[in-house]
């Protein structure tokens, strides 16, 4: 495995610092602007333009790197993530702040863009499963590490916004100084709402929950933690139970979603999401920290595997030769989703308090769950041995409803 490993270090090494200092700022900015005295609402709406322009990104990069390679675009692209943390500390102000998160979310779509499809390049068919197994790896310990390093600082001060402007930069110097040779152009993410939802109704339908409920996690988790009365210690705690369990469940759900209808497995994944939701709501001592803390692990088993279930679900029913098309089409109403999320959250946790975190959840898993029981009196299972390989499916990022694997050839070669 070291063998493989070694020639794309350097990408595992920006791939660390860019998840590092996404997890920093994921926890930092919904926390300061709490203490700048915001409501969940404004802070939904700061999420929303994260997703809006990481959903842009996903669209006008590809275009980008085809004008001036991939190390240029990326080098620019961490500029402008470290340029917005220190425009973070600088402007404090609501309206700023959605703007600002554009640009982040605009600048970290392209950059898993690039070290992904430099990756996908670099493996073969006998190394990729190692090569991504231990890039998803990183990704979990960066964005760990990084939510934990809210604790070197007070976000009531620029501190934390200094360190994770650090780490952005930091991703540049591994990149920039590898040997790697760089990928084939990416591909341009395309948009054909009629063909997704042909192809696969309850795989469009369960990408635009899992995008709500991604975007739900991903901005107003810190908030609620906030909220239920959890300390400065305990929040990042919280966060990093739910990608340890995500992690420790997301093989035993794919399989099981190997053997049976994937949509058994949706349904499985909406009711427990729902019974989480009412778990905190109706049983004594729920909400006190160990209450939440048994919680949100039992949510996590279902909140990080659903993204790559959907994405198998759709490849099922899709040709070998759509497979791209459809996983990029499906990323983009992810995106969607990952807008709505943060302000549904927000109004509901605004007038129900703590609750109202889990309410919101539970309305998208719902929907999640129960579109796919609906579905299968609509249209028979694929058969076990046409079914593509869940394990070769992406997985997304915790917080970041941003992981997703696009292939980096483009369709002319």
């Amino acid at each position: 495995m070291l063998r493989n490993i070694v020639p794309v270090t350097g990408l595992m090494l920006s791939t660390f610092f860019l998840l590092a200092g996404s997890g920093l700022t994921g926890i930092t900015i919904p926390l300061r602007a709490g203490i700048e005295g915001w409501s969940p609402v404004t802070i939904g709406w700061i999420g929303f333009g994260y997703a809006l322009c990481f959903t842009a990104g996903c669209v006008i990069v590809p275009q980008l790197v085809r004008r001036v390679g991939h190390v240029r675009v990326y080098a620019v692209l961490a500029t402008l993530l470290a340029m917005s943390l220190l425009l973070h500390a600088l402007f404090v102000h609501p309206l700023a702040w959605i703007a600002i998160r554009g640009i982040a979310g605009f600048s970290l779509a392209g950059a898993y863009m690039v070290v992904e499809s430099w990756l996908n390049e670099k493996a073969t068919n006998e190394s990729r499963g190692q090569i991504f197994s231990f890039y998803m790896i990183m990704n979990m310990i960066g964005m760990m590490a990084g939510q934990f390093m809210v604790l070197l600082g007070d976000p009531a001060t620029t501190s934390l916004f200094m360190i994770a402007a650090l780490l952005y930069a930091m991703a540049v110097i591994p990149t920039g100084l590898s040997n790697a040779v760089s990928p084939q152009p990416l591909t341009e993410v395309r948009l054909d709402l009629g063909k997704l939802y042909r192809n696969s109704p309850a795989a469009m339908v369960g990408m635009l929950m899992t995008g709500i409920i991604a975007g739900i996690w991903n901005f107003q988790a810190p908030v609620f933690a906030g909220q239920a009365g959890l300390s400065g210690n305990q929040i990042p705690l919280m966060l990093a139970l739910a990608m340890i369990s995500g992690a420790i469940f997301q093989f035993p759900l794919g399989r099981a979603s190997d053997r049976m209808d994937r949509r058994y497995v949706m349904i499985f994944a909406g009711i427990i999401g729902v019974g989480c939701a009412a778990a905190f709501n109706v049983i004594p001592g729920a909400s006190t920290a160990p209450g939440v803390f048994v919680t949100i692990f039992v949510l996590g088993a279902v909140l990080f595997p659903i993204y790559s279930l959907v994405v198998a679900h759709a490849n099922d029913y899709a040709e070998p030769s759509a497979f791209v098309e459809i996983s990029s089409g499906l990323l983009i109403v992810n995106g969607a989703g990952a807008m709505i999320g943060p302000v549904l959250a927000g109004v509901l946790i605004d007038g129900l308090g703590p609750s109202g975190f889990f309410i919101a959840l539970a309305l998208a898993f719902a929907v999640f769950g129960g579109y796919a029981a609906w579905r299968i009196t609509r249209r028979a299972a694929v058969p076990a041995d046409e079914m593509t390989d869940y394990a070769y499916m992406p997985t997304t990022r915790s917080q970041t409803p941003e992981t997703f694997n696009l292939d980096p050839r483009s369709e002319e070669e």
